[in-house]
């Protein structure tokens, strides 16, 4: 007689299989990672707890992360509860994560009056960016909602060898421009990049260059490479005109690039602005982004 071969749960019928509370088998799918955080018993008072006053869980959306791995998000029937599962090929769980639902429509379907190119010569990933803090950690915050990090990925990383240098990112020493024509009303130069995996939180946005645009808006650029930022205050800049290269400078584990626009220069009381850029792309993380020509 064969063996019965243990269930596994596709990513289609998750939210299905946690309502009806398979927490066991849920668990037996997740990586060795996810056990070390969570034991059985744990997972499942939470996911029962979850569970509770939920009468269905829908497929929010779903995008991947580099070749080989894929996120789905599941929300409640009043979208006030979320499950962020990423599933890889062998429909091991990678990661898993519950949570409230936050949302602000009133500022989601606020855009820039100027519509803006990405601050890139050559292909980008976008590691975190949209509309929800499970693909985009900065939206919970009001100051950076809509803000974009992008990193140069090949082979689904981000560096070659070892991750201990910066020159080894793809993105590091890579040409930043100015997404819009505008004036340069802020630079901050001369802060240290960091070695990966250490950050500067005393000084987040790092090395920086804020430019004011029409209508009031100012897109800000940030993590740059120390002593590389090619303007000064009162310069006005073109839209694809180099202004610096990507660094690895402030609030910053590994070379990449911050990209938002705002209301106001000080990054700290102004807010963020969803994004109106070329082509009416809303890329999103786990999406490529190309220079619009």
């Amino acid at each position: 007689m064969k063996e019965g071969k243990e269930k596994r749960i596709i990513p289609d019928e998750f939210g299905k299989s946690f309502l009806n509370g398979e927490f066991s088998t849920i668990y037996q799918q997740t990586s060795k990672d996810f056990k070390q955080l969570v034991i059985l018993e744990q997972f499942i008072e939470l996911g029962e707890s979850f569970n509770l006053e939920v009468k269905q869980y829908n497929l929010e959306m779903s995008n991947r992360l580099g070749k080989h791995i894929e996120q789905f998000l599941w929300l409640d029937n009043e979208r006030e509860k979320a499950i962020s599962v990423a599933f890889d090929e062998d429909y091991t769980i990678q990661s898993l994560l519950l949570a409230p639902f936050v949302s602000y429509p009133e500022s989601d379907n606020r855009y820039t009056e100027n519509t803006y190119i990405m601050p890139i010569k050559e292909e980008w990933f976008v590691f975190w960016g949209g509309t929800n803090q499970f693909i985009n950690y900065h939206y919970v915050y009001e100051t950076q909602r809509y803000a974009y990090d992008l990193v140069i990925m090949k082979d689904g990383q981000s560096y070659r060898d070892a991750p201990t240098k910066n020159e080894n990112y793809y993105a590091f020493n890579k040409e930043i421009v100015a997404p819009f024509d505008g004036e340069v009303v802020k630079v901050i130069e001369g802060v240290k990049d960091n070695v990966p995996g250490e950050m500067d939180e005393s000084q987040p946005e790092g090395n920086c260059v804020v430019i004011r645009h029409p209508n009031n808006e100012y897109s800000m650029l940030a993590h740059l490479k120390q002593n590389s930022i090619l303007v000064k205050v009162g310069d006005h800049v073109q839209q694809g005109q180099v202004i610096g290269l990507c660094g690895n400078s402030g609030n910053s584990s590994e070379p990449h690039l911050h990209f938002q626009v705002m209301d106001s220069f000080d990054y700290y009381t102004g807010k963020s602005i969803r994004i109106q850029l070329e082509g009416s792309s809303e890329p999103i993380q786990g999406e490529v982004v190309r220079p619009y020509n």
